[in-house]
C-alpha cells in the first residue's frame, strides 16, 4: 500500500507512525497501523527510508540489493588483420615510437606482417602575409611535412588486440597521432546462400 505525503519528511513521517498519530492524519493507514506496531516495523521503515519523495508522493524505488541476472560468456573477438597508421611532423620521434611498437609486439608473439615508413615526407606549403594589415606585397610561406609509418598486423583475438592497443597508446608521445583500421571475422548469416539455379 502506498501513501500520500503532502508535507513533511520521511522521518517525520517514521515518528509519526512510531507514536501513533498516523492514522488521524492518513485514515487509509488505520489498518496497517497494528501491523507497522508489530515486528515488522523495520521492515516498514525501511521501504520508507528506500521511497523516493516526488511531487508529494512516495514512489517505491527499485531494490538494488537484488544480485544481477548471470550473462553468458560472449566469445572473443577473432581479427584477420589490424592497420595502424602513425603520423608526425618530427621524424626521430616517429621512428623511436615505431621501435617500441614493434619491440611490444615481439614480447606478445603478435605477427607483424608489415612495417614499413616511406622515404618521401607529405609536405605542404602555406602562404600567409608577413603583417596582418599592411605590406600585402611582403608575405611569407610555411611549409608542413608529415612523416608516416603504417603496421600490419595478422591474426589477433580481440582480448590480444585490445591489451596491445591499449599499451601503446598510454605511451604515445605527444606530436604523434594513429589510426587504428580493424577487420574482424563473423561467422557468415543464414540468410546469406548462394542463389539456387532455376530448373
Amino acid at each position: 500500500m502506498a501513501l500520500i505525503i503532502r508535507s513533511g519528511t520521511i522521518r517525520n513521517c517514521m515518528q509519526s507512525i512510531t507514536s501513533g498519530s498516523l492514522s488521524s492524519s492518513f485514515p487509509a493507514a488505520a489498518q496497517t497501523q497494528s501491523i507497522v506496531q508489530s515486528s515488522n516495523l523495520k521492515l516498514h521503515c525501511n521501504a520508507l527510508t528506500n521511497s523516493k519523495i516526488s511531487q508529494g508522493f512516495i514512489i517505491p524505488m527499485r531494490n538494488c540489493s537484488s544480485q544481477p541476472a548471470k550473462q553468458e560468456p560472449r566469445p572473443d573477438k577473432l581479427y584477420s588483420e589490424i592497420e595502424i597508421e602513425l603520423r608526425a611532423h618530427d621524424p626521430a620521434v616517429l621512428k623511436s615510437y615505431s621501435w617500441f611498437m614493434n619491440s611490444a609486439a615481439n614480447e606478445l608473439e603478435i605477427n607483424v606482417t608489415k612495417s614499413h615508413a616511406p622515404e618521401n615526407s607529405y609536405k605542404q606549403l602555406k602562404t600567409l602575409l608577413r603583417s596582418a594589415f599592411v605590406h600585402k606585397k611582403q608575405r611569407v610561406q610555411y611549409e608542413y611535412r608529415t612523416f608516416y609509418h603504417f603496421f600490419t598486423l595478422k591474426h589477433l583475438t580481440g582480448s590480444t588486440a585490445d591489451t596491445y592497443l591499449e599499451y601503446v597508446q598510454r605511451n604515445l608521445p605527444e606530436g604523434v597521432s594513429m589510426k587504428v583500421i580493424k577487420t574482424e571475422l563473423q561467422r557468415k548469416l543464414p540468410h546469406l546462400n548462394p542463389p539456387t539455379a532455376a530448373k
